[in-house]
Parts: structure tokens; C-alpha cells; sequence
């Protein structure tokens, strides 16, 4: 029996701990905390900052999981042992696959849009750290007419954005829609993912938009940029180079096409089975 302990629960979690072999490790009692007793996991997956008690942790377990080659190596920066235990894990992704053609008919139906037209799409938790106001910079510049952008977040931030851009004319540009109830369905309708984040932690959703058979772009700064090639890195979220990058993309339907069906092979890597299979086999071999 295997105990799991970890920085942020995800799918993947959820399926290890369904199996007879993982349990997951006990929160701290106050007698435990207050006699100074600690106890570890075996299996530790890390994601975000490497903090103090991340580090314990690392340090303590028999296997651990970083979700990039970039916290792969920042970890090495801060820990010069048991370097072997260390895995590479990137974000699983878990959406049900469906013919984009098909969920972007009935998406442009559904808003009333032309579908020939190619979609842009922008999301975020945060939109203003995942680069909201650079991609509307990028998209506003772009000489062709052949694209409607869509940028989709929670209530309280679209409205702010709306309010912020009604000096603007965006009217058949860019599409706002709040708290959409199919995300998935936005991805799957994209033709075209831009993230020009500000964000250190991994953007799964650029694993996810490609997964969904989107061209995707994403700041170099951020560890997505992994699983990427140079043409769709962004030097940084103003990275001036990008009006043409897109412009290019909108007017060669065959180089779209070619560089959506290479995402698509990529992420299906990237499964949430492909991701239970490796962890398994990893584990197996302690």
C-alpha cells in the first residue's frame, strides 16, 4: 500500500486513490503537531512553488512528481539529493473528444456567427494574468477580417472587460461570453488558442486546446512552452511578432490544418489513461 500526498488534488489523484494500492496520507493530528511528529507519503505530486513544506516533503518521499521539465529543474536548484526519484509528469488532460467541425457548426448557429470564419479563442481563471488585454492587443491589430475572437471567463471579470472596452468598436470582432456552460465545446469549436499569460504555473490549457486540434500560442516564459515548437512560443505576452504569426495562420488554411492535426497527436500523449498507466508503472518499480 502506497500513501499519496500532494499540492493541488486533480483528476489523476482521484483515479490512484480509487485503486486498492494508494491510500491517502492522514492530515496532521494537533497531538502529532504539537509533539513534532511528521509523517510523509510515499508518492508526492508537486505543482506550484517550492516552499518549505514542499520541500520537506520531496525530500521525504520514495517517488515524486513534478508537472514540467521546468520544475524539474528549478527543484535540482534546491535539492542535490535523491535526484534519481524525480519524475516528469505533465497535466492529464480528461475532456470528451468530439469532430470540432461539427461542435463549431452548432456553436456558430447557436451565437449566430459565420463558420467559415476561423475562431480565436481566449479563457482564463484570472483573465487579467493570463494576458487578457494582449490578446485583444493582438487580435485588434490583425489585417485580416476572416476570424471572431471569443474570450470567455467568469461573471464578475467579463463584465469588468466589457465595461472597459465600450469606447472600443469590437463589434464582430470579439465575442464576450460569460460562464459559458460547455468550455470544452469552446475549445473543441476554436480554430486558433492564444495565452499570452503572465503565469509561472503550467497553462493546461494550452495541452487542452491542442488536445481540441487548436494552433496554440503561449508565452515562453511559462512551462507549457514544453510541449510546443519556436513558431508557437510568444517572446513575452506583448511579443510584437504575433499579429503576423496569426495573420500568416488566417490565411493559410493548409498550414493551420497541418499544425491542428500535430497538436492533436502530441496531446493525445497526454491523457488522463496514458497518465494512470505511467504513474502505475513508476510506482511498480519502487
Amino acid at each position: 500500500m502506497f500513501s499519496i500526498n500532494y499540492k493541488a488534488k486533480t483528476p489523476l489523484i482521484d483515479k490512484l486513490l480509487e485503486q486498492e494500492n494508494f491510500q491517502e496520507l492522514k492530515k496532521a493530528s494537533l497531538f502529532s503537531k504539537v509533539i513534532g511528529k511528521k509523517e510523509f507519503a510515499d508518492i508526492y505530486f508537486h505543482s506550484g512553488s517550492f516552499d518549505k513544506e514542499a520541500i520537506e516533503n520531496i525530500k521525504n518521499a520514495k517517488k515524486v512528481f513534478v508537472n514540467s521539465q521546468t520544475a524539474h529543474h528549478e527543484l535540482l536548484k534546491n535539492l542535490q539529493e535523491n535526484i534519481e526519484k524525480v519524475e516528469v509528469l505533465y497535466p492529464s488532460i480528461d475532456i470528451e473528444y468530439k469532430k470540432p467541425k461539427e461542435v463549431k457548426e452548432e456553436f456558430c448557429q447557436e451565437q449566430n456567427l459565420d463558420p467559415k470564419k476561423k475562431i480565436i479563442f481566449f479563457t482564463g481563471k484570472n483573465l487579467k494574468s493570463s494576458g487578457v488585454k494582449e490578446f485583444i492587443s493582438i487580435v485588434l491589430q490583425l489585417a485580416s477580417d476572416n476570424f471572431i475572437a471569443i474570450i470567455e471567463g467568469d461573471k464578475k471579470q467579463i463584465t469588468s472587460l466589457k465595461f472597459q472596452l465600450s469606447k472600443i468598436n469590437i463589434e464582430g470582432k470579439i465575442l464576450l461570453l460569460e460562464e459559458y456552460k460547455n468550455r470544452d465545446n469552446l475549445f473543441l469549436a476554436s480554430d486558433i488558442f492564444i495565452l499570452p499569460t503572465h503565469s509561472k504555473n503550467f497553462a493546461s490549457n494550452i495541452l487542452k486546446a491542442m488536445f481540441c486540434k487548436c494552433a496554440v500560442f503561449v508565452t515562453a516564459t511559462n512551462p507549457a512552452k514544453e510541449l510546443v515548437d519556436v513558431f508557437s512560443m510568444m517572446e513575452s505576452p506583448d511579443d510584437r511578432s504575433m499579429q503576423f504569426k496569426v495573420n500568416a495562420l488566417l490565411q493559410n488554411k493548409n498550414d493551420l490544418k497541418l499544425i491542428k492535426k500535430q497538436n492533436r497527436k502530441i496531446a493525445q500523449e497526454y491523457t488522463l489513461e496514458k497518465a494512470l498507466e505511467r504513474v502505475n508503472k513508476v510506482i511498480n518499480s519502487i
